[in-house]
């Protein structure tokens, strides 16, 4: 089973040091470190584990350390910043480990960017010796990227020339979107297995600055603090602890203290069952700050992001996640406001960004996704995404007989309206009425009213209603057919759905890597016995089928 709780003490290839507003994040991989045997981590090459232990590292500076303004991210090792994902490793795996290290690494790549973006935390590579694929893909999340000027050290993107696949962690989509390098050299640049150094590397804005060896601490230092002096995080604040996860797992069970999951292996479906908050959020911003990890909307973020990567990488046969939710609205609605009401704290704000990114995070992974509103259920604001996040979603008309918990309902809070945008940039509502502004303006002026089923589908919140005697057959012959169908065509058909409205860096980057680049690792090219990425190493002369598809 892979494990994605870690901590700074448990690392074996990051280290983290602390100078004032400025942290340092050093890469320096274990070669025996491996996720998995069967393969030596060289030259600062990453698998999943390095990846894991990064996010965690990021995760932390963003809240055990409010006052850290700035990150130097670097190779502890000589000469070599980083040679990209392991090749060995890569050759072994599977095409759903391949598929999945690579989107975790662009959300913890994305993250970064979010980090900088939304929590002035800066970040500055320094790459001190060669950065290669997925190592000059980890640069170019920074926000600005020194390289050694050395006479050899140089950035690049060999997996075309060299492994007949592409940089699966959105290099390309970097290059020309965010650092704007020109198309024809971005072109050449890409069928170079040696790179690109020196002064070009800057004049075509792959890199900002050269450094010799000599001045490159001193000066990487004096970047730092320049980032630093710009930033508005708080300087005397506190962080909080991020402990690890309570959570059993079983062998078809799953239970967090906020989250229960039911696994259903002959339905191939995962129920998920989300208990709201059972008591007032603090009123005081300093109470928040005292609940910690135990403040609802953080936990239940903390738990979710947890669920979504176990299942994605731990129950890949697992295809349909099904969201229940259990609770009180008006607490859900309470803790809403709370956020909104303190979202000037840099706590609160961060916990707002977790939640986006989790939400993000749930957007693009591969499974269907079905919400059932039930009676006592509590689909309200920051919960209400999940329905909107869903690819189909069921409300009960009326009540279960027998039952005395109340209809069910559905109630908006200014949380569902820009807070936490999808990678299109545009909230789900913004997203499920694409150029119906009237109708968002409408469903804002009705934030803390409930709406019941019939209400719900004549705002088009929700996309059936039935009632308690087509209820259980209605739902169970849509998870029964979600299992039948092509797992392939479903992930497809979602990914493209899903993500209306505008193209961003985002959505380009999981587009694609859920399209061609999944399609490129499963090419003979690549992965045949005959193929770049299987003979790296042992000498023989890669055979391509050369015609074009």
């Amino acid at each position: 089973m892979i494990d994605f709780s870690t901590d700074p003490s448990r690392y074996k290839h990051w280290k983290l040091s602390f100078d004032g507003s400025v942290a340092t994040l050093t890469f320096d991989v274990r070669e025996d470190g491996g996720i998995d045997p069967g393969y030596a981590l060289k030259l600062n090459s990453y698998d999943l584990g390095v990846d894991i232990e990064l996010y965690d590292a990021t995760q932390r500076l963003r809240f055990e350390h409010p006052e850290i303004k700035s990150v130097l991210l670097t190779s502890g090792k000589d000469r070599v910043f980083c040679a990209g994902a392991n090749i060995a490793m890569l050759g072994k795996s599977s095409h759903a480990a391949k598929v999945n290290f690579c989107k975790f690494t662009n959300e913890t790549r994305n993250g970064i960017e979010d980090a900088s973006a939304a929590s002035d935390q800066k970040y500055i590579c320094v790459v001190n010796g060669t950065a290669a694929g997925g190592g000059y893909e980890l640069a170019l999340a920074a926000d600005h990227i020194m390289l050694v000027d050395d006479g050899s050290s140089a950035v690049s993107l060999p997996e075309l020339p060299l492994l007949a696949v592409l940089p699966g962690t959105g290099g390309l989509t970097r290059i020309v979107d965010k650092r704007h390098v020109r198309r024809d050299r971005a072109d050449y640049f890409c069928t170079l297995v040696e790179g690109i150094r020196g002064k070009r590397a800057v004049e075509w804005n792959l890199v900002d600055e050269i450094v010799p060896t000599s001045k490159l601490a001193e000066t990487a230092i004096a970047r730092a603090k320049e980032f630093a002096a710009q930033s508005k995080r708080p300087d005397n604040a506190h962080g909080i602890a991020l402990p690890p996860i309570q959570r059993t797992i079983g062998e078809n069970a799953i239970a967090y203290p906020h989250i229960t999951v039911q696994i259903d292996r002959e339905k191939r479906a995962a129920e998920v069952m989300i208990v709201g908050p059972t008591s007032a959020p603090p009123k005081d911003i300093a109470d928040i700050h005292a609940a910690g990890v135990d403040f609802w909307p953080l936990a239940f973020a903390r738990e979710f992001d947890n669920f979504i990567l176990h299942m994605r990488h731990n129950e890949p046969q697992i295809a349909t996640w099904v969201f229940r939710s259990s609770g009180n609205a008006d607490l859900v609605a309470a803790y809403d406001q709370a956020l909104i009401d303190h979202a000037d704290d840099w706590l609160v704000r961060e916990i707002t960004l977790y939640l986006k990114r989790t939400l993000k995070r749930l957007d693009v992974s591969s499974r269907s996704m079905i919400a059932l509103v039930e009676p006592g259920s509590c689909f309200t604001g920051t919960l209400l995404e999940l329905v909107l996040a869903a690819d189909r979603s069921f409300m009960l008309d009326g009540t279960f007989e027998g039952s005395n918990l109340p209809a069910a309902s559905l109630r908006p809070t200014a949380m569902n309206f820009g807070t936490l945008p999808m990678c299109n940039g545009l909230s789900r509502l913004e997203t499920r009425f694409l150029d119906d502004s009237d109708h968002i303006t409408a469903l804002k002026a009705q934030i803390g009213q409930d709406f019941d089923a019939s209400a719900a589908d004549a705002a088009g919140l929700v996309t059936f209603t039935p009632d308690d005697i087509d209820w259980d057959d209605e739902v169970r012959v849509t998870i029964e057919a979600r299992a039948k169908f092509s797992s392939d065509a479903l992930t497809g058909m979602e990914a493209s759905l899903r993500f209306a409205g505008p193209e961003t860096l985002e959505t380009k980057i999981f587009g694609r890597l859920s399209a061609w680049q999944n399609w490129i690792f499963q090419r003979p090219n690549a992965v045949g016995d005959e193929g770049a990425l299987k003979l790296y190493g042992t000498g023989k002369q890669a055979k391509f089928d050369k015609d074009r598809v």
